[in-house]
């Protein structure tokens, strides 16, 4: 075990003193190495911060919470013809989810006026004095609403089913309007204006972590449900959040999707007409499309990586035909083939582990940039990626190593003494 350590330390102190010598020439034969190891570690970093923004973001609204409205909740995607004439889901439906549907332990509804193109709500002006805020979530909700979407008051109180029954012109406003609108002044007990009508603020709600940038959760104006009605008589669209008892989310998917499909009248050969979602399926769908993203960026990586290799092979080849007499001689005192071999392809595997370690930092540095000057746009490096990056860093030395140096190995000493 001794002797193998020391042989292995031989060549590897060998191949450190022959890219001491040509340091330039050693740079620029790694540059495509160091580049494909750099854009692995660089898009892992944001991947992985990504997909832990994500989860957080998701999961704050409850891992037992699933949300139903008339169109697939996710990407945002251009409506087709179908999915435009969609009727809404109504108020009775929630109704008869909440007494049908036995895993369901709380169910509440938002009222709106409707979802534009790209499923966002239509902005609502929202005045204080002499502040206004021009892109406000307006919308009515039922007194449930604060438990089912496991949201919390930063101050005051939620709506009850006294408000509701007397459809009373209160609201609960999001932290971006309390700072929009009110700055450090306390807004409980004062009068907003929202879209020319006048409501009393009785409670803000806790900010709502984001997932790149703004949230727009954190506009959101709640008003009671019924005094929304009231005010928009002809507000149609319904979004229901349903919060399953603990461990029964996959029993409620199927209870809600069953009773919905009954409702609207769904054949069994038919899709359904509506969406369910949850955390866990919005970030599923979110890995899915970073997971093509990611596949590009392998590709476009690997392409360094292979130009990077065929970059060492030509040069260890040279390398071998400069040192074609030092070959001889290691022969001559005894060499065998086997530490030939070995000694070219541990040049060749430092060659190209140098390159790796030099992109894990650069990759490293950027993903510290990124983090620091775009907060939004979240970073963190994955062990293992910096693992992967130098694995496949010294395996590409190891492969495209493999033929100089068996040409190396199979050299004739005699000839290889006699060469000039």
């Amino acid at each position: 075990m001794v002797s193998y350590r020391q042989h292995i330390g031989e060549n590897l102190l060998l191949a450190l003193d022959t890219l001491r010598s040509h340091k330039f020439r050693s740079f620029l034969t790694v540059l495509g190495v160091l580049i494909g190891t750099m854009t692995v570690i660089l898009v892992a970093s944001v991947i992985s911060g990504l997909d832990q923004r994500l989860v957080d973001a998701a999961s704050q609204f409850g891992t037992r919470t699933l949300w139903v409205y008339k169109l697939q909740l996710g990407t945002p995607h251009r409506l087709t013809k179908e999915e435009r004439l969609r009727k809404p889901l109504t108020f009775e439906d929630a109704v008869a989810i909440r007494n049908e549907c036995p895993a369901a332990e709380q169910v509440s509804v938002i009222l709106f006026r409707g979802l534009g193109e790209f499923g966002m709500l239509p902005p609502s002006v929202a005045k204080y004095k002499g502040q206004q805020m021009l892109n406000g979530q307006f919308s009515g909700v039922t007194p449930e609403h604060l438990q089912v979407i496991n949201s919390s008051l930063a101050d005051g109180r939620f709506f009850t089913d006294v408000d509701e029954v007397h459809h009373r012109d209160v609201t609960v406003i999001g932290a971006d309007v309390v700072e929009m609108l009110f700055g450090l002044e306390d807004p409980v007990g004062k009068t907003i204006s929202v879209d020319g009508h006048t409501f009393e603020v009785i409670g803000t709600l806790e900010k709502f972590k984001s997932f790149l940038g703004d949230n727009p959760d954190n506009r959101t104006i709640f008003i009671p449900y019924t005094t929304y009605k009231k005010i928009y008589p002809d507000a149609k669209d319904n979004f229901i959040s349903v919060m399953a008892y603990p461990g029964m989310l996959d029993q409620a998917v199927d209870q809600v999707t069953g009773l919905l499909r009954r409702r609207r009248h769904v054949s069994p050969s038919q899709a359904d007409n509506f969406g369910i979602a949850t955390a866990e399926s919005v970030i599923t769908q979110f890995r899915d499309i970073v997971s093509t993203i990611a596949l590009v960026m392998v590709v476009i990586s690997s392409i360094g990586l292979l130009v990077g290799g065929i970059g060492v092979m030509n040069i260890m080849l040279v390398s071998v035909t400069e040192r074609t007499r030092e070959i001889g001689v290691r022969k001559a005192v005894g060499a065998r083939r086997s530490d030939i071999t070995w000694q070219f392809l541990f040049e060749a595997m430092t060659l190209t582990g140098g390159g790796g370690v030099m992109g894990i930092a650069l990759g490293w540095l950027f993903s510290f940039l990124i983090k620091t000057l775009v907060p939004s746009l979240p970073s963190t490096v994955p062990m293992w990626s910096i693992a992967t990056g130098f694995i496949v860093a010294v395996s590409v030395g190891l492969f495209f190593g493999m033929w100089p140096a068996l040409k190396a190995a199979r050299l004739d000493p005699i000839t290889a003494l006699r060469y000039e």
